[in-house]
């Protein structure tokens, strides 16, 4: 099975705010993403509302209930007690919990599991209680796995920004031996592996050759960019071709 196309609309808000005005619309070119045959859409919204808006993460779901039966909805953010009532009223179809500060610029750590079980256990609980599927961003570790289930987690989203980071050819085979062996644990443990940041056109088929069972691939930044150059509708295919699809 291929892996799933989730387009992180992020970088599309964040490129709309500059401006006291509605474009770059985030539902249109999610719309165009989705059309061109991307599974999914995510987006992570923050305190302060610097790229996805609160009002955005409404209009999403309307659009995707309404219109895109069957594609899927993901949000990510801190577990808060703001971003819980969130999860809550929104009910999308994955949440992805990540560990960081909500005023810090991007996702750069996966969770301490076990430092956080307490908190964990319980947002996975409410979580599931309104259907939604979790995943936890985590940093590449084999041990984790054994942690993640032991919260009820249903998957992992492997960190890739160190791998989308290197340069040099033995530093990528290293990095792609600690993504495979976490992987691998993962779904020996019975989790599904998502994966996401810093993932590109030139990166992705060596992530996918090694661990081809990634489930989801979650690409914001980059997309983006390549939007730029080659249109939404092109991009989209483009990074579907590196997927398997």
């Amino acid at each position: 099975m291929a892996t799933h196309l989730s387009v992180n609309l992020n970088a599309i808000a964040m490129l709309r705010n500059r401006r006291d005005l509605p474009w770059p619309s985030v539902t249109g070119i999610g719309a165009l993403a989705l059309d061109a045959g991307a599974n999914g859409l995510t987006v992570h919204p923050r305190p302060d509302e610097r790229h996805i808006r609160r009002q955005d993460v409404y209009d999403l779901k309307e659009m995707i209930r309404h219109e895109y039966a069957g594609k899927e909805f993901n949000i990510e953010g801190y577990p808060d007690d703001r971003f819980m009532a969130l999860i809550q009223d929104i009910e999308p179809d994955q949440v992805t919990f990540v560990p960081d500060d909500p005023m810090q610029n991007t996702s750069d750590h996966g969770w301490d599991i076990l430092s956080n079980e307490d908190l964990l256990k319980k947002v996975i609980g409410i979580s599931h209680e309104v259907s939604c599927r979790v995943s936890l961003f985590v940093d590449t570790d084999p041990l984790v796995a054994a942690s993640a289930v032991q919260v009820g987690a249903d998957r992992i989203e492997i960190y890739t920004g160190p791998y989308g980071a290197l340069k040099s050819a033995p530093q990528i085979e290293a990095e792609l031996d600690r993504i495979s062996a976490t992987a691998d644990a993962a779904r020996e443990a019975g989790l599904e592996v998502n994966a996401g940041h810093d993932l590109t056109l030139f990166n992705l088929p060596a992530l996918i050759q090694r661990v081809p069972y990634i489930a989801e691939t979650s690409i914001g930044h980059c997309f983006t960019a390549d939007c730029l150059i080659y249109g939404v509708k092109e991009t989209v295919k483009r990074y579907l071709s590196e997927l398997g699809h």
